[in-house]
């Protein structure tokens, strides 16, 4: 019996759908060429100043530079295109850093009180061993030149040993008891200095907050003088010779003593004391470091840090360099955090000869050349300048046109001019280059708080600045706008970068203005275009009326053109007009300037206050140099721009744009109630009416909703509307299901006061109410799309992504090329397309139907005075005017021709155009969000490439939207990171981990691989300076230096140490050959068991062997027996 499949009409709906969707594909599948192995994600190298530093140490035989800072931190660096960045665990600031010099090998104490070994001697450097203090907080330590034994000095004043190969701690201590004089009753406090006597290495020198300072005989372990100094100590330096030291107090003061004679010091100074009417010393700040550095052919040098008079209250802190009768003070713009002086020698008992002072400042890094008179500074070679104004945005171009850096090189040359640094080479010379990998160019754009642009060439592992534009000059000064709601930030403030490489048009905007800028290599004279724009929406208060159907024709721009706002939505607020003058905070300066050489501003655009509201903050912006537009939307809408013609084409809220296939009903509000933020929002079935419903749109995600799905929209002009302006935020009721998102007063992303929540709320509850503000324009690009169902053809467009995740595409005819172009009117108006998805869209891009990334149509740059733009013929067909397009196929069945790719918070989704179906999807993530999404070239094909907030780096295979790479690589631990997050081709990203520092990033395996060779060597292995010779009567004497055996004073004859005191860590290759030793001895131990049980059974084999013999034996004899009596009688035995 045949059973009989029941048949129903939804069944055969689904069927034909099927079918439909399978003819729209084409039948090639599309060959994916990248695979899972050839991501890796990993952090590359870091550039800039260190943020909040705290401590720094130089080797003076390896020439490198350490500066450690208040998050763990540690840079060091060599010679310019040397620096490696290495960090400790947790969030712990590095309070002291040693090297050991010429050993390759590093010591950092942090103010968790434990003491780390770095390993120098590998491109990456790795912590050995840790030694964790659990009973007292460590204050200062000090480790002599060619010695294995660190001296220890706590919070509680008492001074512990350590071997550094073991890294463990003897048992030799000196207590703050045995420190003082059995008469003193107070504490001595903790210990705040260090070292031993140059010339007497048993000697060692204790300083204590207190003043007093003990020398410390280490044989005879007891005190051999003290010394008590008025007031509270803050450094101490020795003379080479040892027989003075000098010590930096809390008073201003430098007291000079001779270990010999402990009652008096020689010597009390005040530098800079001013003597008042009555006899006395102006009181004067502490000298928080002092260094006595003795030279060959002439008098010390004494350099000191603060002992400024308090009547310089507010002035800049000074470094003071007394040599001789002479006496230098060095104006620092910045905190001194430390200072030390560069020497030609390693030991401390020769002449030092300083020949320069290394200064770290709180935002700074200077070096002062001591052997040029009026003592100039080094000219930095390193990028420590990136926040010389707070970094506000960025942009990361990797494999950029090998021309752009030169070009950008040759401009910025010219504004260089710096004089009064030293002529001499940067004294911090140590380590090598390595080798560079990769072949191509890379750009980081930087965009700072005064308006200023910045280039810098990222090549390889190197960073350095090309060029840098000034915005702020091509406006007045700043003026306020009185007005209540006027906030009080930045104005000039660079928000957002976009540069087209092939043309060189850069587009930057701040927070209510667009500059567009050109590249020229002559001065150019000339004035600076400007147009205000207010951008606002309007609510049409009979939005539900049968008259008015979506989308309205729009009015020729010739007319709009003449009208200054007369059309509402489609205003465009030009400068000449003659009404009154609009609010804006800036004002473009009039008449004809001369610009040098470089970038020139072409078109400024200002946004405009709007019935005495703030507009809001620009959210993205976009440019072609093919289509000669630039578009940039804020939180309120979206404005086209001309500029060619200097023109606004578009001028529209974002809920205009929808028209009727709007998914939230309007409901006008009243001007006055501007003060509420929050709008309710209540979900609605069933409002769009089937005919505007494609019948293959996703009724959760994904909607594509277009006027061609179904019967056609009639198109007519609407009869004369009634509007209600209101540019505030208006109740919302969604028309359909889709997840709820809550987003900020700056549309969905934005942030005006620095702070935000990772964490955003989604609802499912169909019935929940939600708080929507403003739809914010978050996403632009300019392409050339099919833009309809039935499209044959593909035309120019505008894709707009918004941040309650619409995409809506907007069509652009354009007069054909030349005169026409130039005279006749773009017109702009909205296909009436539209795709849904989860969350604020953040990236959009095009494939075409073999799967290969169609790049921006755009022209090649050519110098204005000698070649007209040439149109970039290589990547797409010229564009002339509204010239039809034909798609890449040749086949003539309707067949899917490209791929839009589009990528929110919540999900990616790549539609088949020009049939608008979802041919892949992906959840990207469902607990966190999407901060920056990209699509990128890698290894000759494309993927899309994701920075979630919960710190994963994600990778996806295109079109498929396959994973290829998932990694928990840096938390969304600080705003900066989201705002700044830029993914490049190649496999390479950037962050501003700090607001001094740039990470660069790797998620290519083949990157990641080549890393080792990319990174500079650290330590060279070269010979120590040889120690100076004595002469012979200092021998005879008994003057020169005299030698320690400390093995036999702290090794195994000084006991063991207090247990519990502190706690041995071994870390990286440590913890690596412990594991590996662990490894072993179990293999080793299964070994010989085997080897044991192996020769039980040889044993076992040879006693079985030897039965059978014996068995054998037996049965011979047993036969030959039996052959022997066979024949016998019973009478014959």
């Amino acid at each position: 019996m045949v059973s009989m499949k029941k048949v129903t009409l939804k069944g055969l709906l689904y069927n034909l759908r099927s079918s439909v969707s399978t003819q729209q594909r084409c039948e090639t599948e599309i060959e994916e060429t990248l695979r899972p192995e050839h991501f890796a994600a990993c952090k590359t190298v870091r550039h800039g100043f260190p943020y909040q530093p705290t401590a720094m140490a130089y080797d003076p035989v390896q020439h490198l530079l350490a500066v450690g800072t208040k998050s763990g931190s540690v840079r060091i660096f060599g010679r310019p295109g040397v620096d490696c960045h290495a960090r400790h665990e947790g969030d712990v600031a590095v309070i002291q850093i040693l090297f050991l010099v010429n050993e390759g090998a590093m010591l950092t104490v942090c103010s968790d009180d434990i003491i780390h070994l770095w390993n120098l001697r590998q491109k990456t450097p790795e912590i050995v061993h840790s030694l964790k203090f659990q009973r007292e907080r460590l204050t200062c330590c000090h480790v002599p030149f060619q010695s294995k034994w660190l001296y220890i000095g706590t919070e509680r004043g008492n001074v512990y040993v350590a071997n550094i190969e073991s890294f463990t701690l003897s048992g030799y201590v000196i207590n703050w008891n045995k420190a003082i004089e059995l008469s003193q009753r107070t504490h001595p406090g903790p210990v705040v200095h260090l070292s031993d006597n140059p010339v007497d290495s048993s000697k060692l020198l204790i300083g204590f907050e207190t003043g007093m300072v003990t020398l410390w005989d280490l044989k005879v372990q007891a005190v051999e003088f003290r010394f008590n100094n008025p007031e509270s100590l803050r450094s101490v330096a020795w003379h080479h010779e040892g027989r003075l030291f000098m010590c930096g107090l809390s008073d201003g003061s430098l007291a000079t003593w001779n270990y010999r004679k402990p009652t008096e010091p020689m010597c009390v100074q005040i530098p800079h004391a001013k003597s008042t009417q009555d006899g006395k010393s102006d009181p004067c700040k502490p000298i928080n470091k002092v260094e006595w550095k003795s030279t060959r052919s002439g008098e010390p040098y004494t350099i000191f840090a603060g002992g400024m008079s308090y009547d310089r209250a507010g002035k800049n802190p000074c470094i003071t360099v007394i040599h001789g009768k002479s006496t230098t003070v060095l104006e620092m713009e910045h905190h001194i955090v430390d200072f030390l002086s560069i020497c030609s020698t390693p030991w401390n008992h020769d002449f030092q000869d300083p020949y320069a002072i290394i200064v770290l400042l709180q935002n700074d890094l200077v070096v002062v050349d001591l052997t040029t008179p009026g003592y100039p500074c080094f000219e930095n070679p390193y990028p420590m300048d990136l926040h010389e104004s707070p970094v506000t945005a960025c942009q990361y171009y990797a494999d950029c046109p090998p021309d752009l850096i030169p070009a950008f090189y040759s401009v910025g040359s010219k504004q260089q001019k710096k004089s009064g640094f030293s002529e001499k080479e940067w004294p911090v010379n140590g380590g090598e280059w390595g080798t560079p990998t990769c072949s191509y160019s890379e750009i980081i754009i930087t965009g700072h708080a005064d308006g200023a642009v910045k280039f810098w060439d990222a090549s390889v592992v190197t960073l350095q600045v090309l060029y840098k534009v000034k915005t702020a000059k091509i406006f007045d000064k700043h003026h306020k706008v009185k007005n209540p709601d006027a906030m009080e930030e930045d104005v000039y403030a660079i928000q957002h970068i976009y540069l087209d490489p092939e043309s060189r048009l850069l587009f930057v905007a701040g927070a209510m203005h667009v500059i567009l800028l050109r590249y020229s290599k002559q001065e150019v004279t000339a004035e600076v275009a400007n147009l205000e724009i207010g951008i606002t929406y309007e609510v049409f208060d009979d939005i539900d009326s049968p008259e008015y159907e979506y989308p309205p024709t729009r009015p020729l721009l010739g007319s709009l053109q003449q009208k200054n706002g007369s059309m509402g939505s489609y205003s465009s607020a030009t400068s000449d007009g003659t009404k009154q003058e609009n609010i804006t905070s800036l004002k473009v300066k009039s008449g004809p300037r001369k610009f040098s050489a470089g970038y020139r501003p072409d078109l400024v655009c200002v946004l405009t206050w709007v019935d005495a509201e703030r507009p809001g903050n620009i959210t993205t912006v976009s440019v072609n140099s093919s289509y000669g537009l630039l578009s940039f939307g804020n939180e309120s809408g979206l404005a086209v721009v001309d500029y060619l013609q200097k023109t606004c084409l578009l001028n529209m809220g974002t809920p205009d744009l929808y028209g009727s296939m709007d998914p939230y009903q309007r409901i006008p509000r009243s001007p006055k109630n501007r003060q509420a933020e929050d709008i309710q929002s209540v979900p609605v079935q069933g409002t769009f009416s089937e005919d505007c419903k494609s019948p293959t749109s996703d009724q959760i995600n994904g909607v594509c909703m277009s006027p061609t799905g179904g019967k056609q929209i009639k198109r007519q002009h609407p009869p004369e509307l009634r509007r209600t302006k209101s540019q505030g935020i208006r109740k919302m009721q969604k028309a359909q299901s889709v997840a709820s998102v809550d987003i900020d007063a700056n549309g969905g992303g934005g942030e005006k006061d620095g702070s935000m929540s990772f964490s955003r709320s989604r609802s499912s509850s169909m019935s929940s109410l939600e708080n929507i503000s403003k739809e914010a324009i978050q996403c632009l690009v300019f392409a050339d799309s099919y833009t309809r169902k039935t499209d044959s053809f593909t035309c120019p467009c505008l894709w707009v992504g918004t941040s309650l995740g619409s995409v809506l595409v907007i069509v652009l005819n354009l007069p054909p090329a030349g005169e026409q172009r130039m005279s006749q009117p773009v017109i702009v108006s909205p296909s009436g397309t539209i795709f849904r998805l989860k969350g604020a869209i953040l990236a959009m891009s095009f494939l075409d139907c073999n799967g290969v990334l169609i790049p921006t149509e755009t022209e090649q740059w050519k110098d204005a005075n000698k070649d007209e733009y040439k149109r970039v013929a290589g990547k797409q067909t010229s564009v002339g005017g509204n010239k039809a397009r034909m798609s890449p196929t040749g086949s003539t069945e309707m067949c899917d021709r490209q791929f839009a790719i589009i990528c929110s918070e919540k999900q990616a989704r790549v539609m088949s155009l020009p049939s608008q179906t979802c041919a892949y999807k992906v959840k990207v993530t469902d607990t966190s969000f999407v901060t920056t999404a990209e699509v990128v070239v890698m290894k000759d094909s494309v993927c899309l490439a994701c920075y979630v907030a919960n710190g994963h780096l994600m990778t996806f295979s295109l079109p498929s939207l396959k994973p290829l790479m998932d990694v928990d690589f840096q938390p969304l631990t600080d705003l900066r990171i989201a705002r700044t997050f830029t993914f490049s081709n190649n496999g390479h990203a950037i962050f501003f981990c700090s607001p001094n520092e740039v990470q660069k990033v790797a998620f290519s395996s083949e990157i990641t691989d080549s890393l080792n060779e990319m990174l500079g060597d650290l330590f060279i292995p070269c010979d120590a300076p040889e120690p100076p010779k004595q002469g012979f009567f200092k021998n005879l004497f008994g003057g020169g230096s005299s030698t320690l055996d400390r093995e036999q004073l702290f090794g195994e004859n000084s006991g063991k140490a207090s247990k519990g005191l502190a706690k041995h860590m071994p870390g990286g290759m440590a913890q690596l050959q412990t594991a590996a030793a662990v490894g072993t001895s179990e293999i080793a131990r299964a070994k010989m068991a085997a080897i044991e049980r192996g020769e039980k059974l040889g044993e076992l084999e040879m006693r079985s062997a030897a039965m059978m013999d014996k068995a054998k034996t037996y049965k011979e004899s047993s036969h030959s027996l039996a052959q022997q009596y066979k024949d016998k009688k019973w009478y014959q035995f």
